[in-house]
């Protein structure tokens, strides 16, 4: 299967993780970025907040490539609607990792889509169960250095992965892009089409 785009494709974030599910879609992609302060965004809920900043992202990109689409995303850590962000030392991480330790949590990214003028947005949850984690085991996930640049201190897709008992939920989602929820939007919203393939006849 192959697809294109109906218009240029650029992905506003700088996460390698997101850029390699994009990947995923087989279409060429530019990666843009803006700095943002989301200490200055809020929302009503969980989901809101994750949308907002996503939204925010993506604004700043969107505004100066109109000629394009632009996908820009957010995800982020709740335990009880508390946000557990990136951690900024190894205490903090830590003191993330023991909250979540034996506890279900809820991972959600919010993803907004500009074109032409208009923001589509939406959200994905993913509900992510830990076993019970020893202070062994997390100070020594912690020196691995694994748990930094990551929403919750921990990365589902490397060895935080061990910690994981059960999820409910899109998987991709957790890794920070719902990428079979992007493509469908793409799709409803009519600037994702596959490639007509070539008809092939017996001699």
């Amino acid at each position: 299967m192959e697809f294109k785009t109906t218009k240029p494709l650029i992905l506003a974030s700088a996460s390698p993780r997101r850029k390699e599910l994009l990947s995923l879609l087989g279409v060429p992609f530019e990666v843009k970025t803006v700095e943002i302060d989301e200490e200055d965004i809020f929302g009503c809920s969980p989901a809101e907040l994750v949308c907002n900043i996503a939204m925010e992202k993506g604004l700043a990109v969107a505004e100066y490539n109109q000629h394009a689409i632009v996908i820009s995303a957010d995800t982020m850590v709740f335990l009880d609607d508390e946000a557990l962000g990136k951690p900024k030392n190894a205490e903090m991480a830590k003191l993330y990792l023991r909250r979540l330790s034996g506890r279900t949590h809820t991972v959600i990214t919010g993803v907004s889509i500009y074109f032409e003028g208009i923001c589509n947005v939406f959200f994905e949850e993913t509900k992510v169960t830990f076993y019970k984690l020893t202070d062994e085991w997390i100070n020594s996930y912690v020196a691995s250095g694994d748990c930094y640049d990551k929403a919750g201190a921990y990365g589902i897709q490397t060895a935080g992965t061990l910690m994981v008992e059960h999820i409910n939920g899109d998987y991709n989602n957790v890794v920070g892009l719902p990428i079979a929820e992007v493509y469908r939007e793409l799709m409803n919203l009519e600037l994702l089409e596959m490639k007509s393939a070539g008809v092939q006849y017996d001699n």
